[in-house]
Order: C-alpha cells, then structure tokens, then sequence
C-alpha cells in the first residue's frame, strides 16, 4: 500500500464524502451566511475546497470564488455539480496557497487545518495565507479543540453509526507527542468491509494564535460555532477569525 499523503483522503473518500460527513444543510447554511459576511464583496479561496459543500453556496451570492485541494477525486465531484465546473481550483498542497490573487476572505473548515501534518506546514500555511490577503482581509479557520482526557491509552473507538445492515466504526490511535492522530472510518455493510484512512496534526487554539503571531497575523475573534456562541473553556470548536497585525 502507498504511504499517506496529503491526497490520500480525499482520492479513498470522494466518492461517498458528501453523505458520509453528515453535516446538516442548516450547519452549512449557517457557516455559508457568517462567511459571506466576513468576506465582504470578495474575492475568497478555500483552502481543502473538496467537493464544494461551503464554496458552491457562496458563489450563488454573487461572490468571486477559488479553491486548492491535494485530491483530484474530490475535484471531479466538485465539477458534477451544478456551477462547480465554473470555480478556478488549483490543485496541490494548500499549505503552499499556490495562486496569484489576494483575497478579502481566505477560510479553512471542518479540521481540514489539521491535516497538514507537521508544526512547519502549519505555520508555513499560515505565512503564505498572510501573503494572500488584501489588507483588510481575514483568515478563518474552522477546527475542533483537542481533549486528552476522553482518549485512554493514546486510542479511541466510536461507533458513529448502527443500523440492521450497517455498522460505521471511527478507530483512532493518537501520538501525544507529535500531536499526530492516525485514523481509519471502517463501514461494514452488506457483507463488505471498506475503510477510509485519515490522519490530522491537531493543534490548540493557543498555538495557532502564535502561528498567526509569526505571520504577521492576529487573532480578531473566536466563537465556538457558526452562531458566533462565546467561545469559553467548555467548547469543543472554535471558529478563529484572524487579520493583519497593523
């Protein structure tokens, strides 16, 4: 089997994402509105675009759209939908935010963050974002907040869905160290066995803050969801909002 590598989800989830990931259209609609108001008359890039779930919405707004995405798979269920052939979508490693234009909205959402997999991607993602913005643009990042103690023994099974006919298993084994999680969705039905790898470098709210320091960005909000709810000690998710230091 090949190694992982930043495709490597995308290319083995493309075909089944839009009904795997569950998100309600009430969810998406939600985020869709507290973007477009954050990217005011445009232009904006997603960054780890897939299949268009957030992006597609945006550009029936009226606003100017692009995309980046390692995975060519989840580029052509993008393109069967109705005005994905028409979103200019550079594909590669987002980290590198490999286009010409700057954008008054550059986001990233559900961990898709996380799944460069080093601390150096990161914070290199965050520098070539803040080469990207107009000057009074704004990255946002979408992305749960790490929890330690729900995991025992550095690994974690759930069984995210039971049915008569079948059975959907999220088996997770975390390195504390490199804040490296290796993951695999197993579906189990019908008699088959199919399995979806994903692997995330997660990283704290207070971390990206300070890559965002190194880039000369700052933190300008955070809510705990698309409602913009506080964010407090309790929240499982931050929405982070971040601008150019002046």
């Amino acid at each position: 089997m090949p190694p992982y590598d930043n495709a490597t989800y995308g290319d083995r989830i493309a075909s089944v994402y839009d009904e795997f990931i569950q998100i309600s259209l009430e969810q998406t609609q939600t985020a869709v509105e507290t973007l477009a108001a954050l990217a005011k008359a445009g232009p904006v890039l997603e960054l780890g675009i897939g299949t268009g779930r957030i992006v597609l919405p945006l550009r029936e707004k009226g606003l100017v759209v692009h995309g980046i995405d390692a995975s060519a798979p989840m580029i052509d269920e993008l393109r069967k939908k109705a005005g994905g052939s028409a979103i200019p979508v550079t594909i590669g490693d987002f980290a590198e935010v490999a286009v010409e234009e700057k954008f008054s909205l550059i986001y990233v959402v559900f961990n898709t963050f996380f799944s460069l997999l080093t601390q150096e991607d990161q914070v290199r993602c965050f520098a070539n974002v803040a080469k990207h913005l107009l000057p009074d643009g704004v990255f946002v990042i979408e992305a749960f907040v790490p929890d330690p103690p729900r995991v025992t023994g550095n690994q974690n099974v759930v069984a995210s869905k039971v049915e008569v006919d079948e059975v959907r298993l999220d088996v997770t084994r975390y390195d504390p160290l490199q804040q490296l999680l290796k993951a695999q969705h197993v579906v189990i039905a019908n008699g088959t066995i199919h399995t979806y790898p994903i692997q995330l470098r997660y990283a704290w709210p207070s971390e990206l803050d300070l890559m965002a320091r190194l880039a000369g960005l700052k933190l300008k909000e955070r809510w705990s969801n698309w409602q913009r709810s506080p964010f407090t000690s309790g929240a499982t998710s931050h929405i982070s909002i971040y601008h150019a230091d002046a």
